[in-house]
């Protein structure tokens, strides 16, 4: 599991660390790092030609000194200073007495012209204490580097996103790699800042005893491995899970067939679905294995609900009195209780969140970690806001961002399917948070997996590959 640590934890652990090292000592770990990183992307360093862009501070700092080794190692290295007076005055020694030059002047015409010929342009204008959006100088720069240079290098992360948040309030840095030290930053997981970031390389710097307990993780393979239910050889139907499906609708029948089919797939031991005669037979013929009722009181035994998938116009209100786990998705989010007392996993896209907490959708997209713990507390319910990168919010704060997402579940139905999938893993005993981030990470898998088949898949291409995303997980385990 890859933990994801505030600026605020970070500073205090990196604080804790340097009381017990030499001056100096955790920047060249640092500094170590970054050089090796950019000595192998560009397959050794002599003769390639390295523009520096250095802010003021540390960050500028760990530029400058990478630079400085680079230029030991035969490389050309240019450094434009974006705040000369606050230039980091060890790095900038370094860098000069390696053979490195300062081009004088951010906005001159010698330093556009260093960031246009470099094989690799290092960003290390701001580092994790900057605001969010960068002055016109260094966003001019950086728009340079991303049209004409070889490779951007984001020093510890792109300048200009807002580290805690993944917010990208201004303009910023467009990196093609990023190096990072230490830990996980959320602008490296979650998008838009994510987008902005690359391929992310870590430097373990030596910061682990110093962290407490992320408050935001992101799963690895043998994390969803290990969290997914394994049936023993005593168990039964029941102790694989019983889930209800209420969805569909006489407008909307493929999206109960798409929900209906991600609860068999996901390793419910039956499956219950309750909705219109028209939808029910259509699902008898597909899934003859499922259980139909024509209302909830005579579906019988459930162990989670699934409520939402293309209900239309229908309320789902009789089924707000059952005491076990429910997954509210789509039009269901629109009847939900003032406060959920028993397990709940609401499961909006951007537009439903907003329609939700009564904000604009863009100001939903523009702070989606915000809107999602607003609404997680506000429910007492776990929130599973989809989007390029998922978020998956408990009620005490604990969130999981998604690694697995990808554009090919950029189409209609594919929220049903995860819908269904993660009804199943509630119905398995799995809570909320667990069932949906798990869910997240095996429906992004089957997308891969799909889009890998067919190219464009659509949401039934995604169910089909369900199975093997789940089965190519419990081999890692």
């Amino acid at each position: 599991m890859i933990g994801v640590h505030s600026v605020a934890d970070i500073r205090t652990a990196e604080n804790d660390l340097m009381a017990r090292l030499p001056d100096g000592a955790l920047m060249q770990r640092a500094v170590a790092g970054l050089t090796t990183t950019v000595a192998r992307l560009l397959d050794g360093p002599y003769g390639a030609r390295v523009t520096v862009l250095a802010g003021g501070g540390n960050n500028g700092g760990d530029a400058l000194w990478a630079g400085a080794r680079l230029a030991r190692r035969g490389a050309r290295v240019d450094a434009v200073l974006l705040r000369p007076e606050h230039a980091h005055a060890e790095g900038l020694a370094a860098l000069r007495a390696a053979g490195g030059r300062v081009v004088a002047g951010a906005a001159s015409t010698a330093a556009e012209s260093a960031v246009r010929r470099a094989d690799v342009v290092l960003d290390g204008i701001l580092g994790i204490g900057g605001r969010g959006g960068l002055d016109d100088e260094a966003a001019d720069l950086a728009a340079v580097a991303h049209d004409h240079a070889g490779l951007v290098v984001a020093v510890d992360l792109p300048s200009g996103v807002v580290p805690d948040t993944g917010e990208t309030p201004g303009r910023h840095v467009v990196a093609d790699v990023t190096v990072t030290f230490g830990t996980g930053k959320v602008a490296l997981v979650l998008d838009p800042a994510a987008a902005a970031a690359g391929s992310v390389h870590a430097v373990d710097i030596g910061l682990g005893p110093y962290l407490p307990d992320p408050d935001v993780e992101v799963l690895e393979p043998a994390d969803v491995a290990a969290l997914l239910p394994r049936p023993g050889r005593e168990s039964d139907k029941y102790a694989r899970g019983v889930v209800g499906v209420l969805a569909g609708s006489q407008q909307y029948t493929g999206a109960a067939m798409l929900a209906v089919g991600g609860a068999v797939h996901g390793g419910a031991g039956m499956v219950r679905y309750c909705g219109p005669d028209a939808v029910a037979a259509g699902i008898r013929m597909r899934w003859p294995e499922v259980i139909v009722s024509p209302d909830v009181e005579s579906t019988g035994r459930v162990q989670a609900w699934t409520v939402g998938s293309g209900l239309g116009s229908r309320r789902p209100a009789e089924v707000s009195a059952e005491g076990v786990p429910v997954l509210v998705d789509a039009d269901a989010l629109a009847a939900v209780p003032a406060r959920f007392v028993r397990p709940a996993l609401l499961t909006p896209h951007a537009g439903e969140l907003a329609r939700m907490l009564d904000v604009d959708r863009a100001e939903v997209e523009a702070h989606r970690l915000r809107h999602a713990r607003q609404a997680a507390e506000r429910w007492n319910a776990t929130v599973l806001l989809k989007g390029s990168t998922t978020l998956v919010v408990a009620p005490d704060g604990r969130m999981r961002i998604n690694p697995t997402g990808t554009s090919a579940l950029a189409t209609a139905g594919t929220g049903d399917v995860l819908a269904g999938l993660a009804g199943s893993l509630l119905a398995a005993g799995l809570t909320p948070l667990d069932a949906g981030s798990v869910a997240a990470y095996v429906h992004g898998e089957a997308g891969r997996l799909a889009a890998a088949d067919t190219g464009y898949p659509s949401a039934g291409d995604v169910l089909e590959h369900v199975p093997a995303a789940l089965w190519s997980l419990r081999r890692t385990a």
